[in-house]
């Protein structure tokens, strides 16, 4: 069983990643850690109790992020150095992966504490590995832009990796996202997934147009995006010339 550190004068933050839907797609590891810390930093304190509730988990929860990031850093070193114990949460999956979390690890780092990741759920993969495409390696966007102009720019440059991409979406901008692709790439599979691991959990591949007319108004928020990587074939190839030029048509035209 794992057991809190008490070796350090300092306290040791744990970077603990939480279910991307399913409250039971958590660690062994995690439970205890949440369990035992003296203090859990989440991203949004009321999706954290709802976790900790389901799991009989009684804990001290405070915010952290997405506003007043340094103030609440600050707070929280000095709580570190002071001997506590701070397990760092985002509401799902795990903290600094298109989540606040990089300025309390970095002011960890370099004041000597100890920083222990507890690895777990991850939409990134559990998208990769439901889309049957080939993920020996992979490009992670982020979270794409909602701008028509920011996703264009984005799906221009994504068109030409030999490796899947895979983004974070809105309702808004994966629908954006299928139409361009649509016109740049109209052979170029690609997989949407929506609210992974949830009771509604769906999982659509096939060309853009394709997965953009099995859409559904009424689908849930959380949507990852993979798009295949070019497979070097003459017709991708093409693709990819009639992306560029579809890009300097646009140029010219704004």
């Amino acid at each position: 069983m794992t057991s809190i550190n008490r070796l350090h004068q300092s306290g040791t933050l744990y970077v603990v990643a939480v279910p991307i839907g399913h409250p039971d797609d958590v660690t062994v590891r995690a439970i205890e850690i949440l369990g035992k810390v003296d203090l859990i930093a989440s991203e949004d304190p009321k999706v954290t109790q709802r976790l900790l509730t389901h799991h009989g988990i009684q804990a001290t929860v405070t915010s952290y992020g997405p506003r007043n990031l340094q103030e609440k850093a600050a707070v929280l070193l000095q709580r570190l150095q002071q001997g506590g114990h701070i397990a760092l949460v985002s509401d799902c999956g795990s903290p600094l992966v298109a989540d606040p979390g990089q300025l309390l690890v970095a002011a960890a780092h370099a004041h000597g504490i100890p920083v222990v990741p507890v690895p777990g759920p991850s939409a990134i993969i559990a998208a990769l590995t439901a889309a049957g495409l080939s993920c020996d390696s992979f490009y992670f966007l982020g979270h794409l832009p909602n701008r028509a102009s920011h996703i264009d720019r984005c799906l221009l440059t994504s068109l030409k990796r030999e490796v899947p991409t895979v983004a974070f979406c809105t309702k808004t901008s994966v629908a954006r996202a299928l139409k361009t692709l649509g016109e740049l790439a109209p052979v170029r599979p690609v997989v949407v997934a929506y609210d992974l691991t949830k009771p509604n959990e769906s999982v659509i591949r096939g060309t853009a147009c394709e997965v953009l007319e099995r859409l559904y108004p009424t689908r849930g928020g959380d949507v990852t995006l993979v798009l295949a990587g070019t497979d070097g074939t003459e017709s991708d190839d093409h693709g990819v010339r009639h992306a560029q030029s579809f890009s300097s048509r646009r140029i010219k035209t704004r």
